[in-house]
């Protein structure tokens, strides 16, 4: 059995003081969602550690308004924006073709939660559309350009939401059963999990480290949008005891996946609170569930993945 990752920080630790000293000059890097919330907060931090930063954003216009922020605010003058609508398999394919060069560190941080019941036009569910098979095919697009950088990483944003279901293999698009929000987000975090395990497993020899992790509880981000309620009903299981993080504090484990010397060469693995989670126990919302790093699972969500991107273009 390998040995549980640790670090000296924790659930309180703040993007910057994970990055504290680390100078990522001549690093290219990519965040997915980064016009707000967390993704903004994770790009900033980047870019103040001397890193060129592309902000990914559904509108360019709104993108290159925070490029623009981020560069006054850090004064990194590498910081850019570039369209991406994780739910539209062309703007993807043309996000990846566009991309010229070496990129090190590519963080999938965009994401929708608990939705109404949406469809993208090719009939896929939404949340598993864009929170997985965006950020899946955004990825593989992109294999070559991580596989040109010099140990690249890649970070896939994932919740503990995950433990509340895993990825309906027979009816992912909720066509045969009644649709439920909360499992459809559910099996978009595991399906996130999965894709960290296989991938890692099948771009080793090429030195792409790909991890998941699970940012904490953070009230504000836009995450939200579709709740009605705030912060209570963020734990539709029951009460976690887990206490809310700033979005500083919620993108330190993104940032220390992406970027800190303490997990070079780590692989294939779950992070939160900076550390490597501990497996799920039931009736407790951390950890991670078995069924998300199970590698044969993660094969067959690869697989799955593979044809239903296929047949999106």
């Amino acid at each position: 059995m390998t040995q549980s990752i640790t670090t000296p920080f924790g659930a309180q630790s703040t993007a910057a003081e994970v990055l504290a000293g680390i100078d990522l000059t001549g690093r290219r890097t990519v965040v997915t969602g980064a016009v707000g919330g967390l993704g903004r907060e994770t790009a900033r931090a980047l870019a103040q550690a001397g890193a060129e930063v592309t902000i990914a954003g559904r509108t360019l216009a709104t993108a290159t308004a925070v490029a623009q922020e981020i560069t006054h605010e850090t004064g990194n003058h590498l910081t850019r924006a570039a369209q991406l609508d994780l739910a539209d398999p062309a703007s993807v394919t043309a996000f990846s073709t566009a991309w010229s060069g070496p990129l090190h560190i590519l963080v999938n941080n965009a994401g929708i939660m608990a939705t109404p019941e949406l469809h993208t036009p090719a009939g896929r569910e939404l949340q598993f559309a864009t929170n997985h098979l965006g950020h899946f095919a955004l990825t593989v697009g992109l294999h070559h350009a991580l596989a040109a950088a010099d140990e690249a990483r890649v970070v896939a944003l994932s919740s503990v939401g995950h433990i509340n279901g895993p990825v309906r293999f027979d009816d992912p698009d909720f066509t045969q059963e009644p649709y439920d929000p909360w499992l459809a987000y559910a099996q978009s975090k595991t399906a996130n999990i999965l894709f960290a395990v296989e991938a890692a497993n099948r771009w080793a020899a090429d030195g792409i480290a790909v991890n998941a992790c699970n940012p904490g509880r953070i009230w504000g981000t836009g995450l939200g949008r579709h709740m009605d309620t705030p912060p209570a009903a963020f734990d539709p299981a029951g009460t976690s005891g887990v206490s809310e993080k700033t979005i500083a504090q919620g993108a330190a484990t993104s940032v220390l996946l992406a970027a800190s010397p303490l997990v070079n060469g780590v692989t294939g693995r779950y992070f939160e609170d900076c550390q490597e989670a501990a497996p799920h126990t039931p009736g407790v919302r951390r950890g991670v569930a078995a069924y998300a790093m199970d590698p044969v699972n993660a094969r067959k969500l690869w697989d799955l993945s593979v044809r239903l991107t296929a047949s999106d273009n």
